[in-house]
């Protein structure tokens, strides 16, 4: 599966942006989403994770609350809705996909990884 994100830009602390992950060359019904990002200097990290039916979500403690993981199956493609952005939310954000009916919160768990897209939150 082929992974594509977009929907990244500049935007004010207490801000709101959304992300989208466009999937294409499989079947996106089959496989379980995240969202990772990594912030200048540092490793990447898990930010929010989706399975295939979108009945079950989770996030980072440092998101819950403020980020909403969805996916729509019929349009291929997986949002994440992120509110109240805060500068530590600065960072590269990337999607991914593991063809897994279930929950994963790991980097090692996931195949198939877009380019990523640079939200940046200014002070």
């Amino acid at each position: 599966v082929q992974l594509q994100a977009s929907g990244g830009g500049l935007v004010q602390a207490g801000g709101s942006l959304r992300l989208a992950c466009a999937a294409s060359g499989r079947t996106f019904s089959n496989y379980a989403m995240g969202w990772f990002r990594q912030a200048p200097g540092k490793e990447r990290e898990f930010v929010a994770a989706i399975t295939w039916s979108g009945s079950i979500t989770g996030y980072a403690d440092s998101v819950q609350g403020r980020f909403t993981i969805t996916r729509d199956n019929a349009k291929n493609t997986m949002y994440l809705q992120m509110n109240d952005l805060k500068p530590e939310d600065t960072g590269v954000y990337f999607c991914a996909a593991t063809y897994f009916d279930g929950y994963a919160d790991n980097q090692a768990s996931y195949g198939y990884w877009g380019q990523g897209t640079q939200v940046t939150v200014s002070s």
